[in-house]
């Protein structure tokens, strides 16, 4: 069972990345997969530093380091520094950029339209189902690494951190 678990998996990656491959394609986009990746990293994760958004986007450093820049430009991300520590800084996604993310996967169902428009009920049910059980093991499979509670100079936490079981914030308070 479990090698049919596998070739089944194996093939749910193969279809999936197909799948985006095409939508990508009939979409006409001009942004690369990195990009709208690096955004959904974001969006999910949370403020993260350089080095893990390179990881989580699987790109190198040097390239995260391009990619945040251009996010920037557009302003679909943002760099919040660390106000304890100068050489620190994470990239939070912005609002312009949840707006981007939203349109361009609107504009990526919208291409595979024509693709799936024959479906009957019992398929688009069976997809509905696929969808769930995908969601469930995924949500919460991907968390930033917990980094300890950091106070900015208005006396709120850097966004991305959080106090860790057993100790306090500045306020006193144990988390």
């Amino acid at each position: 069972m479990s090698s049919d678990l596998s070739a089944l998996l194996g093939d749910l990656i193969t279809v999936n990345n197909r799948l985006t491959r095409v939508a990508a394609h009939a979409a006409h986009g001009t942004e690369s997969p990195a990009t709208w990746r690096t955004l959904s990293v974001l969006r999910q994760l949370g403020p993260i530093r350089l080095g893990e958004l390179a990881a989580r986007s699987r790109v190198s450093q040097p390239t995260a380091t391009k990619l945040v820049t251009h996010l920037a430009d557009r302003g679909w991300a943002e760099r919040l520094a660390d106000p304890l520590d100068a050489r620190v800084a994470s990239t939070v996604i912005t609002p312009a950029g949840v707006a981007a993310l939203d349109a361009w996967r609107s504009e990526l169902a919208e291409a595979l339209l024509p693709m799936f428009s024959g479906l009957t009920d019992a398929e688009i049910e069976t997809l509905e189902e696929a969808i769930g059980i995908l969601r469930a093991r995924l949500d919460g499979s991907e968390t930033p690494a917990v980094r300890p509670a950091v106070q900015t100079a208005s006396g709120g936490t850097l966004p991305g951190t959080r106090a860790l079981p057993g100790t306090s914030t500045a306020a006193g308070v144990s988390a």
